[in-house]
């Protein structure tokens, strides 16, 4: 490192030429800490952004496997994902990742070999779901009457009420007539996928929000987006090309050592052999990282944070010699297997074919050897792909995010704290903020932003240029 480039900021003027003035140091290069520095550039402060990985993306990466460019996991997000649309847009990767035309999820029974979709129309909600929910094929039709009704009540809640988080989903459902059946093939199926948790570990705040929003919002609002690259092209390169341009310093394989008062009011941030000054801090690192670098009485019960749990998701990759999957992706019922994509284009491959098994809420499994976990899922796709039937495995991996999320579970909501600490010019983000929405790349996105937010208005900057959380999912 540079260490006439890590002069004290505010004194000098930046990389990029510019006058000093107020000055504003992002810890972590996630999505979080990515946007938080965007944001406060685009505002014409002078920013460095610290990240301890030789990469940018937080846990929403990619990474080299022979001939294969691989996702650490699959990510998908949602045309209500409007903070997460505004950086993709923001980065110039929005037609790298764009939205299904309409919702279409194909969801394979493999118990009972049958396949059903869930899809949605151009009427208006609750209409749009109506024709998809009268022909779904894993429930009954007395199971698709009672979901009806559940989704109406669901519609009622307010998910910004406390009580409903110390509340969890499964009991909520079940005093609303939903059968073991109906929750694992819908309710699950959607909520497991968003939440890392099953309906029974989950908030009824957090689920209320995820179904209401996604589902009971917009007709649009649950359409599916993906990206066609890998994940790193995204958040790390376009990411990098978008910090530069907007004249921040990034420094990778840069941890933090520890956040201090300086005697002028301003903050210290120290990494090792180096100390930058600045006006403004943003920790944009997870829970328990936050904890330990907090400086005294910038949180009243900053060991809150300690009690925000994490959960596990596991992905599985495999790739075989031939095609046996036409669909992008499809979602599996009476299997362990929860979600299929097709990765091979976006991996680079040049023949046969490469999906990825993503696996939510998986304490269970994540911890499994490979062989055990091979000798489980390559029947159980074979089971609901005959396809697969003959064709050879070239490559069985896995790769484990032990810590992917924070736990929805009940009462997690009065534990995550917001942008604004006690210590003046110091802010949060990251995704277990309190952004009211599940740890998603959504939730990190307007964590960023709102950190963001919370420092401009405190040093009088304009904050027009900012995304506005309340802008339509259309």
């Amino acid at each position: 490192m540079n260490s006439e480039n890590m002069r004290p900021d505010g004194l000098d003027a930046d990389a990029g030429g510019r006058p000093g003035g107020a000055a504003a140091v992002v810890v972590g290069g996630g999505l979080a800490g990515v946007t938080a520095a965007l944001s406060l550039a685009d505002a014409g402060l002078r920013v460095t952004l610290l990240e301890g990985r030789p990469r940018l993306g937080g846990l929403a990466f990619s990474f080299r496997r022979g001939e294969l460019t691989v996702d650490n996991g699959q990510h998908v997000y949602l045309r209500c994902c409007t903070a997460y649309r505004w950086f993709l847009d923001r980065v110039g990767g929005a037609h790298l990742a764009p939205v299904q035309e309409r919702l279409d999820v194909p969801v394979l029974d493999a118990d009972r070999n049958r396949l059903g979709r869930l899809r949605r129309t151009a009427l208006p909600v609750p209409l749009h779901l109506a024709a998809s929910l009268a022909t779904y094929p894993h429930l009954s039709v007395a199971e698709r009457a009672k979901v009806g009704r559940a989704a109406l009540a669901l519609k009622g809640l307010d998910p910004a009420d406390p009580v409903l988080d110390g509340q969890d989903f499964g009991s909520w459902l079940a005093a609303h007539g939903q059968s073991a059946r109906a929750i694992e093939a819908l309710w699950d199926l959607v909520g497991v996928a968003t939440l890392n948790a099953v309906a029974g570990d989950a908030s009824l705040g957090l689920a209320a929000m995820v179904f209401k929003t996604g589902l009971l919002s917009d007709p649009g609002a649950a359409d599916i987006g993906w990206a066609r690259v890998p994940l790193g092209d995204l958040h790390d390169g376009l990411a990098r090309k978008a910090l530069d341009a907007a004249g921040v310093r990034t420094e990778l394989k840069t941890r933090v050592t520890s956040i201090s008062r300086t005697d002028n009011g301003g903050w210290s941030v120290e990494v090792p052999g180096e100390r930058i000054e600045a006006d403004t801090v943003v920790l944009a690192v997870p829970q328990h990282e936050t904890h330990d670098l907090l400086p005294d009485g910038a949180l009243d019960e900053p060991d809150r944070l300690l009690d925000i749990d994490n959960a596990p998701i596991l992905n599985i990759h495999v790739v075989y010699d031939r095609k046996v999957l036409k669909r992008p992706f499809f979602a599996a019922l009476g299997s362990p297997i929860q979600w299929v994509f097709d990765r091979t284009d976006a991996s680079g491959l040049a023949s046969g074919q490469y999906l990825a098994l993503s696996q939510s809420a998986a304490q269970d499994e994540i911890d499994a050897p490979v062989a055990a976990l091979r000798e489980r899922y390559l029947p159980e796709l074979e089971r609901l792909l005959p396809a697969a039937h003959g064709a050879e495995v070239r490559d069985f991996f896995v790769t484990r995010e032990r810590t992917a999320t924070f736990a929805p579970t009940p009462g997690v909501g009065r534990l995550r704290p917001g942008a604004r600490t006690k210590a003046p010019g110091l802010y949060l983000a990251g995704a277990w903020t309190a952004t009211g929405w599940p740890a998603t790349m959504e939730s990190a996105v307007r964590s960023g932003i709102s950190a963001a937010e919370a420092a401009l208005s405190t040093l009088d900057r304009p904050r027009d240029h900012l995304f506005a959380f309340e802008e339509a999912a259309a």
